[in-house]
């Protein structure tokens, strides 16, 4: 199948070179288990899992059939006042694997549409505990929080965030996690834990009493997969207990077993208040996203109002989509009986070896990973992220997909993925760089 250019200018494509790309196009037409198929009949593995949304590979019938039945018993119904059996099925399902007390799950359709959700949580939550003077949130450096407003607001990506000046006031940033002293670490770094008293600085410049909420991803991922510290996220987690601040972890990238366990929280054994998620909730089948929170945030917020009155002033058209909610309880049925994340739990020894086995070239500046995540940052030539851009073009005429940011790969391997597939991975990737 060929495409002309003129084909592709009406499109605007998001977080693409349009001008390039419509020049030389790298269309995917087909899916199927961990490949895909581009517009010129070639074969690509799948080495990011789409955009770290499909841990089930492509093509499940499961969920495709589940949606098409889905839609047409019930396509949709309004979420405000009235609601769909769907959306409480999955949230019973998502309760069941997130830790307590996170019990209670609110629904969206995207992980950007999650992090401003969250935001707006931990406003009413401050507010109906008499503490409205809580203004101030807290990010990092090279954070990555989606692209709502609230989420560019919070973004430590530079690029993400420099064109739109007019975002929210009172936000503030602690230091990544990545020293650049420590190289090629496996899993996490020994050193660093003492990074999270920038925290503790905040609190003392601008008053603990007047922070709201910390927002962290567990592992930055797309950033290039900066995997914390051992002891950072607990000592986040004490300073924020000290000072009455809300924590909140991402884990729009990191939820539904990417690192082993269901998600980050459990792998690191930090509970944060607030959870946000998407991607792997629906395996990518169907835009959704939701926020999951402590009990006592929920009881705060819908106990602080009237009797028979609207508790949360927020909410979208498509939360709890009927065809969404399919999608994800079929998903979450699959994790469950196919016991999926203590396979991508025992798959993970074997990534991360071949992973790392790439450290030899010259190219590489550094590796760095955890579960089924890893980067592989390259060093830099001409202008920052000329080399990455370059790479991730050849690495998908060679017949492999990575999502690239700057000049670091951020491979995530599909948790139904075999040995072979991984060999096949660490093969393209290797004579891909050679090649540099």
């Amino acid at each position: 199948m060929q495409f002309q250019t003129n084909d592709l200018e009406q499109h605007w494509m998001p977080f693409t070179a349009n001008r390039e790309f419509k020049a030389d196009p790298r269309i995917v037409v087909g899916g199927n288990g961990v490949y895909f198929t581009d517009h010129k009949g070639g074969k690509l593995i799948d080495g990011s899992s789409g955009l770290f949304c499909c841990p089930l590979g492509h093509g499940r019938t499961e969920i495709a059939e589940a949606v098409y039945q889905q839609l047409l018993e019930n396509d949709y119904a309004s979420p405000f006042m009235t609601s769909t059996p769907g959306t409480f099925e999955l949230a019973n399902r998502v309760a069941r694997i997130t830790p307590d007390p996170i019990n209670h799950v609110f629904f969206v359709n995207s992980g950007s549409e999650s992090i401003d959700t969250a935001l707006k949580m931990v406003m009413a939550y401050h507010r109906a505990r008499g503490e409205a003077q809580r203004t101030r949130f807290v990010s990092r450096e090279r954070a990555y929080h989606g692209v709502n407003i609230g989420g560019v607001s919070l973004a430590g990506m530079v690029r993400n965030r420099e064109t739109f000046t007019s975002v929210m006031p009172n936000v503030v940033v602690i230091r990544h996690t990545w020293s650049g002293d420590e190289l090629f670490v496996r899993g996490q770094p020994e050193h660093g834990a003492e990074l999270a008293d920038d925290l503790a600085r905040h609190c003392e410049t601008y008053g603990g009493s007047t922070i709201a909420a910390v927002f962290v991803e567990p592992v930055a991922g797309s950033t290039g997969t900066l995997v914390p510290p051992k002891g950072y996220l607990e000592r986040l987690r004490a300073i924020c207990d000290e000072h009455g601040i809300l924590l909140v972890f991402d884990e729009v990238i990191t939820g539904f077993g990417r690192l082993g366990h269901a998600f980050a929280s459990q792998a690191f054994d930090v509970t944060p208040d607030i959870m946000t998620m998407a991607k792997a909730l629906t395996n990518g089948a169907q835009p959704m996203g939701a926020v999951a929170v402590r009990d006592e945030v929920y009881e705060t917020i819908t106990e602080a109002a009237p009797e028979n009155a609207i508790e949360f002033f927020h909410g979208y058209t498509y939360s709890g989509h009927p065809a969404a909610c399919a999608a994800g309880i079929a998903v979450q049925k699959i994790y469950e009986e196919e016991n999926i994340f203590d396979k991508a739990a025992q798959l993970s020894s074997y990534f991360l070896d071949g992973l790392f086995s790439l450290r030899d070239l010259d190219c590489i500046k550094d590796i760095r990973g955890y579960g089924l995540m890893g980067g592989v940052e390259l060093k830099a030539k001409g202008n920052p992220g000329a080399i990455g851009t370059q790479v991730q073009k050849d690495l998908f005429w060679n017949g492999m997909h990575v999502k690239f940011t700057g000049d670091t790969g951020i491979v995530a391997p599909p948790f139904i993925s075999e040995k072979a597939h991984i060999d096949e991975m660490m093969d393209k990737l290797r004579s891909t760089l050679e090649n540099l």
